[in-house]
């Protein structure tokens, strides 16, 4: 049975063997410009963003977006293992939600992230010896994997949203270890770094 995007038809309760039909028409050409666009401007926008400070006030300590970040970035690593699940059992419409939740949220985290290093500038990590190096291993490894992870993203969903399974799979396999590498190692480095906010 098809499913499409403005379709009525009462779903099973399970959500199981239903084969969803495309949600947006396919326009490669205009999505590859949009995804490029997109992610060109958000790495440009990271890069140039963490090298500015605000000194502004807001009456609240500021790394508690830091803490936030990290809250995110965990509930977007449960999102990627539970859709990851959830295709796995043919619930593919459980699958899209979920994956559409974990991109907003993304996007969320992306917002906290620039309001963070524009009001905060860098924190210097304290530790030292075997644990430095494996901080900065984990640090040097997501920012290179984030740095790259977006597009990736914006294709798999672009091909999952047009209906085109194969080729939507195909990048999948990439993306979801990295996004959730980038993911968890987002928490990590929250969690190594935070005894050294000022």
């Amino acid at each position: 049975m098809k499913l499409t995007a403005d379709s009525n038809m009462k779903l099973p309760a399970d959500n199981t063997r239903i084969t969803l039909g495309a949600s947006i028409k396919k326009n490669d050409g205009l999505a590859k410009i949009f995804i490029l666009t997109v992610s060109v401007v958000v790495f440009l926008a990271v890069v140039i963003l963490s090298r500015v400070k605000l000194d502004v006030d807001l009456g609240f300590d500021v790394h508690l977006f830091a803490a936030a970040n990290a809250i995110i970035n965990s509930i977007v690593s449960l999102l990627l293992i539970a859709a990851f699940v959830s295709v796995k059992n043919r619930q593919y419409l459980l699958h899209k939600r979920l994956m559409i939740g974990a991109i907003l949220l993304s996007v969320l985290f992306l917002i906290s992230y620039i309001a963070h290093h524009l009001l905060t500038g860098d924190t210097h990590y304290g530790g030292t010896g075997a644990i430095r190096k494996l901080y900065f291993f984990v640090l040097i490894t997501h920012i290179f994997l984030a740095a790259i992870i977006l597009p990736f993203i914006l294709f798999t969903a672009y091909r999952g949203l047009v209906a085109e399974w194969p080729l939507h799979r195909r990048i999948a396999k990439i993306t979801f270890p990295i996004w959730l590498y980038v993911s968890v190692t987002g928490v990590i480095v929250y969690l190594m770094i935070s005894p050294y906010y000022s």
